[in-house]
């Protein structure tokens, strides 16, 4: 049985392997500073950034961060589910599907209007999950980095 819970300060060891796998799968990697702040922000209540931890036999198997922030579109926030990784062992057992439910449960809790999120278009493993559970937009994203 899969158990959705909030990360616990003491849950990094077991965070750190899923995070770099989601990292490793998008062929990605961060430097260490940002991989601390990132995990010093799911774990600070005054951050609007929130993670949860999908736990089978005692074992965190899956993580899941998501934000908020506001929309000009409507009153209530939006919902961020940025990153969902659950490891290669624990596929096809309904961790993914937990964590999304979980954030959509928080998000409706929260008052958010929407739950949204991306995936790269060969991701298609995750795409017959993401179809049962959410529609897609149609939108194409287009980014500009301003990093450097």
């Amino acid at each position: 049985m899969i158990h959705i819970r909030p990360f616990h300060s003491d849950d990094r060891q077991a965070w750190d392997p899923l995070w770099q796998g989601y990292l490793t799968f998008y062929k990605s990697s961060l430097p260490a500073e940002v991989t601390d702040e990132t995990w010093r922000r799911l774990n600070d209540p005054a951050e609007p950034m929130h993670g949860l931890a999908a736990v089978l036999d005692g074992r965190i198997v899956g993580i899941v961060h998501f934000l908020y922030h506001r929309s000009t579109w409507t009153t209530g926030n939006y919902c961020y589910l940025q990153d969902l990784f659950t490891a290669e062992e624990a596929r096809g057992q309904g961790a993914g599907r937990a964590l999304i439910e979980a954030v959509y449960e928080q998000a409706r809790v929260d008052g958010a209007s929407r739950v949204y999120w991306l995936t790269h278009e060969t991701n298609t493993a995750a795409q017959v999950l993401y179809d049962k559970v959410a529609s897609r937009s149609g939108f194409i994203q287009y980014r500009h980095m301003m990093l450097g």
